[in-house]
């Protein structure tokens, strides 16, 4: 899958529209799609985090939030598809910044949206994990 150019969704991102896209995607993306977003989100606002590197973040975002997407997000599984795969581009242009304070902030928000059966999902999240496929 080609990834789209992430600077024109930069205008798209708002921090309003990533909390209220995330609470309702929630349950159906999954609680990875879900984890990379926070993190990203987190690392956002960090300001060990270059320009550059926040502009990425940011489009990577802005992507998520907007209604335009390559596959739009009503289709099921493949609606999502596409945006965990620009976060997880996204994340790995940016994940030797990501600490264990930051996974960690995730994580704790992640608690309040999903149940401890649904957070079972691989630490990395690069790592293959069929259990937790976007619904």
């Amino acid at each position: 899958m080609e990834i789209p150019d992430l600077q024109k969704y930069k205008d798209k991102f708002s921090q309003q529209n990533f909390i209220e896209k995330i609470q309702r995607i929630a349950k159906r993306a999954g609680a990875k799609l879900v984890y990379i977003s926070l993190i990203l989100y987190y690392l956002m606002q960090s300001d060990k985090v270059s320009l550059k590197d926040k502009a990425i973040i940011i489009g990577a975002l802005g992507y998520l939030i907007s209604p335009i997407d390559v596959v739009p997000d009503a289709i099921p599984i493949a609606g999502l598809a596409d945006d965990l795969a620009v976060l997880l581009y996204a994340l790995g242009k940016v994940w030797s910044q990501v600490d264990d304070n930051l996974k960690d902030k995730a994580k704790e928000k992640l608690s309040k949206w999903f149940d401890e059966d649904e957070l079972n999902f691989s630490e990395d999240p690069f790592a293959e994990d069929d259990t937790n496929v976007p619904v």
